[in-house]
């Protein structure tokens, strides 16, 4: 990057380090499996959690299971909670017309809370930015060419005076969360495609490769699926094909990347998705708006916990991939109506707008 002055500018760098290993799936298989198991590992990896919370929270009362419960006694509960929905057929209802159902009363309840966070390095006083961008849909009626190749000369430092320039040269890393394309899907009808339908099919993708080519020759860029891109409906996303992006897949800058996706940048943790779990609670509970759906997750220590329920995702046997070990320094949901953040015990939320911000 260079400009009229005289000493060129040069951008900054940081180091990168991906956390998504337990996002991808490596033996995808489906023989055998049930959702169940994935509520059996997510519970029993709460229930450690929480076993170790209730001392510090009522420690007069004891802790007993379901079947142990007592009438007339208090006692804690540690469980799955389960919303009933009146129109949503559930396999519960049978089994408590046949075996019968108590009832308890709920006086409190515990949540997990917020998970331990990484220790952030202050070694350097620099300033560095990441970019994020979600909702492109380039081949979409409503996409404008021009706004995208202003967005890419803004990145790359070729636009604006010096002062702007100064700032791109600060961009380390450029994160693309999600609806990036926007495929005519009248012509997936199962029947054989013309060939200047199968060009209509292509076009979207082959112009957003020109885009992310111009980004990657000269910064870091992760790439993440969303709901309506060229990938499995599912949680987790699995990363796009990179033989979808011949130009810019061909630079080491270029990351096909999953969602949820999660990454360090210079020792900062930053874990986000394309927008699923945060839109899938919304349509099942009420809060004042998304950034308090978002502290919840996080405080329950689970991305999404409407999976599998109404949200889909993969039956995993053993582990729960959803679960937050580690709280993220940097939390970020794309593919929304508005841009907002929230600054939430040191820790930064951020909701993308499904332009760019």
């Amino acid at each position: 990057m260079e400009i009229d002055s005289e000493k060129p500018l040069q951008r900054k760098q940081s180091s990168y380090t991906s956390s998504d290993e337990k996002f991808e799936i490596q033996k995808e298989t489906y023989r055998g499996q049930q959702y169940s198991q994935i509520y059996f590992a997510r519970l029993h990896m709460m229930r450690t959690l929480l076993y170790s919370l209730v001392p510090n929270w009522k420690p007069h009362l004891p802790v007993c299971t379901v079947l142990g419960l007592e009438e007339g006694k208090e006692c804690i509960v540690v469980g799955t909670l389960y919303k009933h929905m009146k129109l949503k057929p559930s396999i519960l209802d049978e089994y408590s017309k046949e075996a019968g159902a108590g009832d308890f009363s709920v006086e409190d309840v515990l949540d997990a809370g917020l998970p331990p966070q990484i220790e952030r390095s202050l070694k350097s006083k620099e300033d560095k930015y990441v970019i994020f961008v979600s909702g492109l849909r380039v081949g979409s009626g409503s996409s404008n060419p021009l706004q995208f190749q202003l967005l890419v000369d803004h990145i790359t430092g070729h636009l604006g005076d010096e002062k702007e320039q100064g700032i791109a040269a600060q961009i380390v890393q450029v994160v693309i969360a999600g609806n990036s394309v926007e495929i005519p899907r009248g012509l997936l009808n199962g029947q054989n495609l013309a060939s200047k339908d199968q060009s209509r099919l292509s076009e979207p993708i082959k112009e957003l490769d020109i885009l992310l080519t111009q980004i990657a020759a000269g910064l870091p860029l992760d790439i993440m699926p969303g709901a309506d891109d060229p990938a499995n409906f599912s949680l987790p996303q699995q990363p796009l094909n990179r033989c979808l992006f011949p130009g810019s897949s061909a630079y080491s800058t270029f990351r096909s990347c999953t969602n949820p996706h999660c990454f360090d940048l210079d020792n900062i943790r930053f874990l986000g998705t394309s927008g699923q779990n945060i839109d899938d609670l919304e349509k099942y509970s009420d809060a004042k708006d998304k950034l308090e759906f978002m502290e919840r997750t996080l405080k329950w220590r689970h991305l999404a916990p409407t999976t599998p329920n109404t949200l889909g995702c993969y039956p995993f046997t053993d582990m729960d991939p959803f679960l937050i070990e580690s709280c993220p320094h940097v939390y970020f949901v794309g593919n929304q109506e508005k841009y907002d953040s929230r600054l939430l015990k040191g820790i930064l939320l951020n909701i993308y707008h499904r332009k760019f911000y």
